[in-house]
């Protein structure tokens, strides 16, 4: 067979074979740890962007599918393939991860060889989420990426970080039995169907909608939940921040950039293919949800007085923003939707690396310890502005390019069917720009008064190195987004097809 056949499971396992790999180095050596796990990403990133190349735009369904019989009993397949949606979410994982193991260079110091085996794992888990046509296999990497998750925060983490590892550990855990009970049901009930019991995808999404209203509403709550933890939508949030400020650097950036999207994608994926009708049933609920979640995640934001918690409750905001894009159902919604997860990735991502970088020059992330930044360490304070900018939703940059299509998209939604929507969700990009300004005015402008700030040492160049890469892709979504957005077009257009929201009417007849 074609390499091209194995390219994808080659992409999702490599991480893991370079984990295993690295318990063989010799933990004295923590360079060459440090380089080898970062060849591994490295390389893993450079197959991703031969699944992107080699991805057909134009065409229909799965590509760079494998698929065989994995456990016969149960006829259980691995059973792997991406479509434009899957593909943007790989490519942020893989982008990603070699930039958390490059900031961890200098700020992990003990226990070096079993940080980054645990990433590496973490990778193979994260992709495989996305790759998953095999909802069995998907709730193996579910859980897969859990473990390393849980010892990322719990041993290198802050003060409190035994009791944010299992906040995170168990929140996460409950709604994924929920989920299994729903997998195990959905599999049965393929039996009175096709006389064998299944969890492929494909197949699943034929016969679930066929099933009773009674199950399917059970059947969905059950994912609906799982993803709703992950996400996080209010009220399922109060696992993040504990787990955004315990977590070590790279542990916030991997968490945000790529962890919660699993919630999103799941939602987008499974949840509206699997059961359609409920999902339109239950859309303006949800949206309200996310709406919820946009202000109130904004207001709590404008209150924190540690730089590191704002950001992690400016995450529930924004992610509110992706929510009701998906439930608007519309193409502008979804896409929308789809660019703000990859946009939320890197400009979070790249606020908590800031803020991260200024924490291993200071050791305190209280924003009243700070004030007059621009006069000691300028470039740092330039590349603040630029991704605060970027995360408020500024024209030019790819935050604007997210929100802009998810508002227009639920403006039009003919499930939503109210434009109230939309003017409480734009609500959440006035207090952004509140919060973040703020934030920023208060750390970078004002005095110099502090005497621990005159002696601060601006970016070096491993930092600038890091940021830079973030940096052109938060100006090339906001200039150029065609270049992402064309890729999942027609995965989006092919979900809405399943959806088929003109059964709304018929629904609330």
């Amino acid at each position: 067979m074609p390499m091209k056949h194995y390219l994808l499971t080659l992409t999702i396992f490599l991480p893991l074979i370079g984990a295993i790999l690295l318990l063989f180095i010799n933990s004295e050596k923590k360079n060459l740890l440090r380089y080898f796990a970062l060849g591994v990403s490295t390389l893993t990133f450079l197959l991703s962007l031969g699944l992107f190349f080699g991805f057909r735009e134009n065409e229909i369904g799965f590509q760079f599918v494998t698929k065989f019989l994995w456990i016969k009993n149960l006829n259980v397949s691995y059973h792997i393939g991406i479509d434009g949606i899957s593909l943007l979410l790989i490519l942020l994982t893989t982008f990603l991860t070699q930039l958390t193991i490059i900031s961890a260079w200098e700020g992990i110091k003990t226990k070096v060889k079993e940080f980054l085996f645990f990433f590496l794992v973490l990778e193979t888990g994260m992709i495989g989420v996305f790759a998953s046509l095999d909802l069995f296999l998907f709730y193996i990497f579910w859980e897969a990426m859990l473990i390393p998750m849980y010892f990322i925060i719990g041993v290198w983490g802050g003060e409190n970080r035994i009791y944010a590892a299992i906040k995170f550990f168990l929140y996460t855990m409950f709604g994924s039995l929920l989920m299994l009970v729903a997998i195990i049901a959905l599999g049965v009930s393929a039996m009175d169907k096709l006389g064998y019991f299944t969890t492929d995808y494909t197949l699943l999404k034929t016969i679930s909608p066929t099933l009773a209203h009674s199950t399917q509403l059970m059947m969905f709550l059950a994912f609906a939940l799982s993803f709703a933890i992950k996400v996080p939508i209010f009220p399922f949030h109060t696992w993040l921040p504990d787990a955004h400020v315990e977590a070590p650097t790279a542990g916030s950036v991997i968490l945000a950039g790529v962890l919660l999207k699993m919630g999103t994608y799941g939602l987008l994926r499974f949840c509206l293919t699997l059961f359609p009708q409920i999902s339109i049933e239950l859309a303006p609920y949800i949206s309200i949800l996310g709406i919820i979640g946009i202000i109130y995640g904004a207001l709590v934001s404008m209150v924190q007085p540690d730089m590191k918690k704002l950001i992690a409750y400016s995450s529930v905001s924004h992610l509110g923003f992706v929510v009701l894009g998906i439930f608007a159902m519309t193409v502008e919604s979804s896409q929308g939707a789809l660019i703000q997860m990859i946009n939320h990735g890197l400009s979070t991502g790249a606020l908590f690396l800031l803020v991260g970088m200024i924490y291993d020059r200071r050791h305190t992330r209280l924003i009243s310890e700070f004030g007059g930044l621009a006069k000691v360490v300028p470039i740092y304070s330039t590349i603040l502005l630029i991704v605060s900018l970027s995360s408020i939703g500024l024209p030019g940059l790819n935050g604007f390019i997210g929100e802009f299509l998810i508002l227009i998209g639920s403006f039009k939604s003919p499930v939503l069917n109210s434009y109230w929507y939309t003017a409480f969700a734009a609500t959440g990009v006035i207090f952004a720009a509140v919060y973040l300004l703020w934030m920023y005015q208060r750390v970078v402008f004002g005095k110099l008064e502090n005497p621990h700030n005159k002696e601060l040492k601006d970016l070096n160049k491993r930092e600038i190195g890091l940021l830079i890469p973030i940096l052109l892709f938060i100006v090339w979504i906001g200039i150029y987004p065609s270049t992402f957005l064309n890729k999942s077009e027609l995965s989006i257009k092919s979900i809405l097809k399943d959806v088929n929201p003109q059964k709304v009417e018929l629904i609330k007849r």
